[in-house]
């Protein structure tokens, strides 16, 4: 009987093993309804900067390719997500200012209109220090656009994250990186005709930041998040829709001088994405891995829960990720994939499992081939 016993424990063992060791592997993958690329093929070899928006038509996608960042042959590439299938990149916009100069487009940002006009931000220049800001419409979901436009003289619109409409008002989160890194704030209340602006809310002698995304509360507050050189996430708060900022802090979570973004949820809760990496010796200049990319929600913005790992190979990078929340209630990611390719992800929020983020550690453990487990 007892070796009967054995035999039938041992057989329970063998059949339920795997099935636990796939739920502790999978921890950090639950709430995930689609993973995969844009595209397998294009006819550029790097691709970055990600964006993405919702139509009435459906998802789109933008972001910039070419030979390499910085590159003259760097354009603005945009896809359609129809039937469930990614549409072939299209090339929407390029950096030719005349008959013999061309510059390299930098980090589109999608924006639609309650109008149900897309638009479409960009830079254009030798490099960031150097670019411009331009605007294209799209009176068609993206398939058409109009001639491109210029932002005024020392105006660059969003910078690298998504406008939010506040009162009427679109505050486009920006930044600039001459001088020393510094953030501030675009306004323009009917949609990129005239502009008006913030002095910069930071001191680069304090933080080092750029790149903002913007984050609402049901009591009016908004919240400024995003990247700095610091090794931490910078945040900053505003009482008066956007006007004044208070003095720039730090979040309770590691930022490795990568771009980050964030999108508050229907039901209020705020969701990051972003590299949560912690520093040591090898960074230089607050610059560390662009590996793993993570998923993290709070409630009030200060607290964060950990709630997925997208990517945590060691090999090469997964960055610079934008995050919208669709009218059906799901959440949509894309990012970049080694440089080569942009990946989409899409969440249902409803089903992820958090775990508070203590101390800015990441919740168990990584192992030697980089994969987040539970501990």
């Amino acid at each position: 009987m007892k070796v009967k016993l054995l035999i039938i424990c041992s057989i329970v063992c063998m059949l339920f093993t795997p099935v636990l060791l796939f739920a502790q592997q999978n921890r950090w993958k639950q709430g995930i309804l689609v993973d995969e690329f844009i595209f397998d093929k294009a006819p550029f070899p790097q691709s970055h900067a990600a964006t993405i928006a919702e139509t009435e038509e459906g998802i789109v996608a933008a972001w910039f390719g070419g030979t390499k960042e910085g590159h003259s042959d760097v354009c603005i590439w945009l896809s359609h997500l129809k039937d469930g299938k990614w549409t072939a990149p299209v090339m929407v916009a390029d950096g030719v200012l005349n008959d013999s100069t061309r510059y390299a487009c930098y980090n589109p940002v999608l924006y639609y209109t309650p109008q149900k006009e897309l638009l479409l931000f960009y830079k254009i220049g030798p490099n960031v220090a150097g670019w411009t800001g331009w605007l294209k419409r799209s009176k068609d979901n993206g398939h058409t656009w109009s001639e491109r436009e210029p932002l005024p003289d020392g105006f660059l619109g969003p910078i690298k994250n998504k406008p939010e409409l506040v009162n009427g008002v679109l505050i486009c989160p920006s930044s600039t990186e001459k001088n020393g890194w510094k953030v501030h704030f675009e306004y323009t209340s009917d949609w990129g005709k005239t502009w008006s602006k913030s002095q910069p809310i930071n001191e680069p002698e304090k933080f080092m930041a750029i790149q903002p995304s913007i984050l609402k509360y049901s009591n009016g507050q908004l919240q400024a998040i995003g990247r700095t050189r610091n090794t931490v996430i910078f945040q900053t708060w505003s009482n008066d829709g956007g006007k004044t900022w208070s003095e720039m802090s730090a979040l309770d979570l590691p930022n490795n001088n990568s771009g980050t973004d964030a999108v508050t949820l229907h039901d209020g809760r705020q969701l990051l994405v972003y590299n949560h990496v912690l520093p040591d010796s090898s960074w230089v200049k607050g610059k560390g891995p662009r590996t793993p990319l993570n998923v993290a929600l709070s409630q009030d913005g200060k607290k964060w829960y950990a709630a997925l790992v997208l990517e945590d190979s060691p090999i090469s990078q997964y960055s610079y990720p934008s995050v919208i929340q669709s009218k059906d209630g799901m959440v949509h990611i894309v990012y970049t994939w080694r440089r080569e390719k942009i990946k989409y992800v899409k969440i249902d929020p409803s089903k992820l499992i958090l775990t508070e983020i203590k101390n800015k550690q990441w919740p168990g453990k990584i192992t030697a081939k980089g994969v987040v487990t539970d501990d």
